[in-house]
Order: structure tokens, then sequence, then C-alpha cells
């Protein structure tokens, strides 16, 4: 996999091995971000999390095209690794990347730190405005919803942040209905193949 756009376009991402990661594919992530381009009008200045990190694709790509700042979490120690090794390769510093493991479902993150870049608080100065969910497709949506939902109460997200959600197909009904529950606005599902994006707002 490559960076698509942006000051590390071209840059070479490992995904990790084995099937516990599911790397957003190339054509996918553009067209996820040109959706983002329109709704938010460009990246620059968004305080990122990516939540299901894996190879780091999704917060790489974010910080390539003008994001300040990304929270990394992966649960899996070898995808860490590769994560690690991936933020490395970009030359991407600690004052712009955290990478967390831990299980974000089990221990989310509180509010971004700025005074703290390498705790399990993640980096940033205010909470995170974009969040990028791309979980294992046999999670529960209103589970991975509820955990974002946590972040809102707990004062981690921004009041306009934007919520990115990979997911299977057949999982759509059950995003839009979790979004509902748990009052978030589903602003649009789009469908590549057997993946679909949900994109909400806070």
């Amino acid at each position: 996999m490559r960076i698509v756009a942006g000051s590390l376009r071209g840059k070479t991402i490992e995904a990790p091995e084995g099937l516990g990661t599911r790397p957003t594919t190339d054509r996918v992530r553009e067209a996820l971000f040109s959706s983002l381009f329109s709704l938010r009008g460009g990246l620059e200045g968004a305080i990122v999390l990516d939540a299901f990190a894996g190879s780091g694709a999704l917060g790489l790509e974010a910080l390539s095209r003008g994001a300040d700042s990304c929270t990394f979490y992966e649960r899996d120690a070898k995808a860490a690794r590769v994560l690690r090794k991936n933020v490395d390769a970009c030359g991407v510093g600690s004052s712009e990347a955290a990478v967390v493991q831990r299980d974000i479902m089990q221990a989310p993150p509180s509010a971004p730190s700025a005074t703290n870049v390498s705790s399990a608080q993640g980096i940033g100065r205010i909470a995170f405005d974009l969040v990028f969910l791309d979980p294992p497709y046999a999670y529960d949506p209103a589970q991975v919803l509820k955990m974002v939902s946590q972040l809102r109460e707990s004062g981690a997200l921004a009041s306009d942040a934007i919520v990115v959600y990979e997911h299977a197909l057949d999982s759509k009904a059950q995003v839009a209905d979790a979004a509902d529950a748990f009052g978030f606005e589903l602003r649009a599902q789009k469908k590549y193949g057997k993946t679909a994006v949900s994109t909400l707002l806070a």
C-alpha cells in the first residue's frame, strides 16, 4: 500500500500479516478522503483518532493531507509494531503521531493532552474532531458507536466531530440504527464492493 496524496504521497505502508487486520484499499481511501474534503473543506488542523489502526493507513493519509496530529490505537502487538514502523518510515515525529497499543473498546482515550504526547491520552491541543473506525467486521456496530459516545461524554470528542466508519456492506442498517440510538447524525452511507463507509456527525 502507498499514501495516496499529500506531503507523504507515494510512501509505502506495510500491512500486518494474518487475518486480524483488514487494510483499507487505496481505492476506498481515495474515495473516503474525497468525501471528507467536500464535507470538511480539507484536513488542515484536524486532530485525528485512528481507533482500530492496523497499518495506520487512514491516520497517515490524514497527516499527509494536513491533519495536525493523529493518535493511533491498535490492540495487537504485532500489528502495533508494523504500525510504528510505518509511522517511522513516513518520517512522522512524536509531535504529530502517538501509537497506543491498547484495546480502545476496553479503555477509550480521554481528551488529548498537549503536554504528554507519549501517553494513552493521545496528542493534540483540543478534542478529537475526526475519528476513523475500521474495526473487525464481527464487531457489533452498537458497541463500537457506544465507545464513540463515551468519547463524547468524556470530552474527548469535539462537538462538531466527523466519524468515518468502515464496515461490512450488510451492516448498513445496524450502523444506522446505532447512530440514531447514540445521537449521531448519519450524513452518508456509501458502497465500495462488499465494504460500506458511513459518515456520522457528532
